[in-house]
């Protein structure tokens, strides 16, 4: 059966906060993944499933990401994170490819999946390292034709590795939160490739000489077009995305970048 009587959704987490010219500032973080390469070795876990048994889990999560889960490139083959791996919304965006074999309906094939949710309670917070998947993911670890067969088990055993995240012939984009407006600044920032999380973002108006770094909450207007520094989490590599929050921004409005991290 599901794990949904453990899972509970928490509240949107992104980059967000009152910009100041003259402080530094807050944004936060989500976004997502895709991946082939693994780069640390693989290790034991527990899997459960969520939502409907060919579903996305939530609808967007706790990661902020909204309907995008359904969608490509995440295609509902995305996962719930207990605290090891939600690491209280730092964890969000993050690759993994997970795979069982402790079942005859395993197929043993790695299926990629992304964090976009919180699993925070129940065996997701006891066990050292839990991925409460869509009902999607789960039956993708399963042989041809037996994915409901291998939900119906409801928790497995399984292997993961973190991998990077690729995302072919997508850059970096700025989604602005729907709440934000010319003194509330918040973003959804997503389809960074490599780590996929982010350590730290920065901000920087043009014509201004300095990054400011982003805390919890800043505030005051700006007028300029935005710049953008990211920094992943796990390589620790930057990415600026140049004037890409433009003057006149709208709420709700994704800006596209030009650049990734598979660039840099």
């Amino acid at each position: 059966m599901a794990s949904s009587s453990f899972h509970r959704l928490s509240s949107l987490l992104v980059f967000v906060g009152f910009l100041s010219l003259l402080r530094p500032c807050a944004c936060y973080s989500r976004l997502f993944l895709n991946s082939s390469a693994g780069v640390l070795a693989t290790s034991p876990a527990v899997a459960t499933w969520y939502g409907s048994p060919g579903g996305d889990g939530s609808d967007g999560g706790a990661c902020g990401y909204g309907d995008a889960v359904s969608k490509p490139p995440f295609s509902s083959l995305i996962s719930a994170g207990g605290p090891s791996l939600y690491k209280s919304g730092k964890g969000c965006g993050a690759c993994y490819q997970v795979s069982c074999t402790s079942n005859g309906a395993c197929s043993g094939n790695p299926v990629t999946v992304v964090i976009t949710d919180e699993c925070p309670g129940g065996p997701c917070a006891s066990d050292p390292v839990h991925f409460d998947l869509s009902g999607t993911a789960f039956g993708a670890m399963a042989k041809p034709g037996q994915a409901d067969a291998l939900r119906n088990v409801g928790s497995l055993q399984i292997q993961y590795s973190r991998v990077p995240c690729n995302y072919p012939g997508v850059n970096v984009a700025f989604k602005m939160d729907a709440g934000s407006n010319p003194y509330y600044f918040a973003v959804v920032i997503e389809f960074e490739d490599g780590d996929g999380d982010l350590s730290a973002v920065d901000v920087k108006q043009a014509g201004s000489g300095s990054w400011l770094p982003t805390q919890q909450s800043w505030g005051a207007v700006w007028k300029a077009p935005l710049s953008i520094r990211l920094t992943s989490g796990l390589s620790g590599k930057t990415l600026v995305a140049t004037n890409v929050i433009p003057v006149g921004w709208q709420p709700g409005a994704t800006y596209n970048s030009i650049v990734n991290f598979k660039e840099v």
